[in-house]
């Protein structure tokens, strides 16, 4: 690990079977490609568009997946609050608090992974940006390599809480949006940044959603359920390059596949 890069793979949120069928086919050739030592994935969106199920959680980790983060829809589905407790590589956002299930951050093998989730057009949590800085000096002496993925609706958010960390942390990566920004950068202080990482979802859809459905919504304002596009899917994230010695990022590229 001294002798090289550390090499980690972001990938955005799985929506569905096809982002779950995707990842099948293509994960470990990723993998492969990059040369990863690290893979995160967010798996909120899982089982049809909301939630993940322990069937999936188990699929990810046996495919290689290190660390699953989430967001708001991770209580959607009640079949997976206990694997919340009994899984630490599972994370739900940080700042719910700690009088609900689960784990909002991780070290595996030394590396540290952080889950919180955006507070504009969302639903109400606690501060992330507190919870943040409590968590990293709590990971101090523990682990120089930081992951944040930052599940949020804002891009002001999202880039505060970047600068916010910058230097503190490796990367910070946006999720929740499902579409691709690119704005990928390494930040003054030596954090890898990126406003939201996309989707491993179905391509030619509404955020994952049937488009003729997600139309017939905006048109009619209808509160048709939605959803998933049952289409091929591609992935969507970033490789981060950092250094091991001081967990700085040295390069961040946008993957699409």
């Amino acid at each position: 690990m001294a002798n090289r890069n550390f090499t980690t793979l972001l990938l955005g949120d799985v929506y569905g079977d096809p982002g779950c069928r995707v990842l099948y086919m293509k994960l470990q050739t990723l993998v492969k490609k990059y040369r990863a030592d690290f893979v995160v994935v967010n798996g909120e969106n899982a089982c049809k568009g909301f939630g993940i199920i322990p069937s999936q959680v188990d699929m990810l980790f046996g495919l290689g997946v290190d660390v699953i983060t989430s967001g708001n829809h991770i209580w959607q589905q009640e079949d997976i609050y206990p694997y919340l407790d009994s899984k630490d590589c599972l994370l739900r956002p940080a700042n719910y608090g700690n009088s609900v299930q689960g784990h909002g951050y991780t070290v595996k093998n030394g590396v540290a992974v952080i889950n919180l989730q955006g507070r504009i057009n969302m639903s109400a949590t606690e501060d992330p940006f507190k919870w943040a800085q409590d968590i990293v000096k709590k990971l101090e002496g523990k682990a120089k390599t930081i992951f944040v993925d930052f599940h949020a609706e804002s891009a002001e958010e999202k880039e505060a809480m970047g600068l916010f960390l910058d230097g503190k942390v490796t990367a910070v990566v946006g999720t929740h949006i499902h579409v691709p920004t690119m704005d990928e950068k390494v930040l003054p202080n030596g954090t890898a940044y990126i406003t939201d990482l996309g989707m491993c979802g179905p391509k030619g859809s509404i955020i994952g959603c049937d488009p003729d459905l997600a139309v017939r919504r905006q048109l009619t304002q209808m509160p048709f359920k939605a959803q998933v596009h049952d289409n091929f899917a591609e992935i969507h994230g970033v490789c981060v390059q950092s250094d091991p010695e001081t967990g700085k990022a040295l390069s961040i590229t946008r993957i699409i596949e």
